[in-house]
């Protein structure tokens, strides 16, 4: 009875936190990208973390294919990788210039220079359980730097007091991710998937304490932004309602000055009348 609840609960922990968990977290950047293709910038977004995801799920896929008992890690992984790829393509064509070569160059050397000789000194150089113990071990140091990618993010959070370019749904699933994998790696005695996904939940809930910490004050700064705004907006009305008043008031000044001599004639005029009256009177 024991063993059949056991393996209840490991396949339960097989399904969700391998398929369900995973693809939200491998698909919670989406939102994010699609801001970028409507905006058609990366703006201040960082590459790293998707860079770095994208080593990670590939790495992990090779484990799954290399581990005997590593169908669900390679098929959760690999959907992961092509979701990721997907995410680096689309920073490479909407990054500024600068942030693209960089990124390109990046993208060399990790993941096509470094993984294909991870690839090639396992399959060629290391053999029996001694390839998944060093493969393991490169998966579980990449999956820590995964998780910890977003320190850059959390940096900037701090430095500039907005969340704006945090986003919440990825620090939310990378941590319930975590979660669910370490419970997961306890049942199944996997060290190599445990101890990453351990750390993943320290620095998930770092960063899910620090968006709830400076998020009232983003939405502060914003409203704070949107009032100055407002008051330029009316400073400049006024000053051009002022200047439409200057402009009037000279308008109407010049037309007066115009009017003027109309007086004078009509006075030159009546005066005439007059001393023709009167010299017409005398005779």
């Amino acid at each position: 009875m024991e063993d059949f609840e056991y393996l209840f609960i490991l396949l339960f922990f097989n399904f969700f936190a391998g398929n369900v968990i995973s693809i939200l977290v491998f698909a919670s950047p989406i939102k994010t990208f699609w801001g970028v293709i409507k905006k058609k910038s990366t703006e201040n977004y960082k590459g790293v973390p998707y860079l770095t995801t994208l080593l990670s799920t590939s790495l992990w896929t090779f484990y799954g294919i290399i581990n005997p008992d590593g169908l669900l890690v390679m098929t959760v992984n690999g959907a992961g990788a092509i979701l990721q790829l997907i995410y680096v393509i689309l920073f490479l064509i909407y990054a500024p210039k600068d942030k693209k070569v960089k990124t390109a160059k990046l993208v060399a050397v990790l993941n096509v220079g470094f993984l294909g000789a991870v690839i090639a000194v396992a399959l060629l150089a290391i053999h029996g359980n001694t390839r998944l113990t060093f493969v393991g071990i490169l998966c579980a140091g990449l999956t820590i730097g995964m998780y910890a990618s977003p320190l850059s993010a959390m940096r900037n959070v701090i430095k500039t007091t907005s969340v704006e370019y945090m986003p919440f749904l990825l620090s939310f699933f990378l941590l319930l991710n975590a979660g669910v994998w370490s419970a997961y790696a306890v049942l199944v005695k996997d060290i190599y998937i445990g101890v990453p996904n351990a750390v993943g939940v320290v620095l998930g809930s770092a960063q899910l304490i620090l968006y709830l910490i400076y998020k009232n004050k983003s939405a502060s700064a914003k409203s704070t932004e949107a009032m100055e705004e407002e008051g330029a907006a009316h400073l400049v009305k006024g000053g051009i309602e002022m200047l439409s008043l200057e402009d009037d008031l000279k308008n109407r000044s010049l037309y007066k000055g115009k009017s003027l001599p109309k007086p004078h004639v009509i006075g030159q005029y009546s005066f005439k009348k007059i001393v023709k009256t009167i010299s017409c009177s005398s005779i």
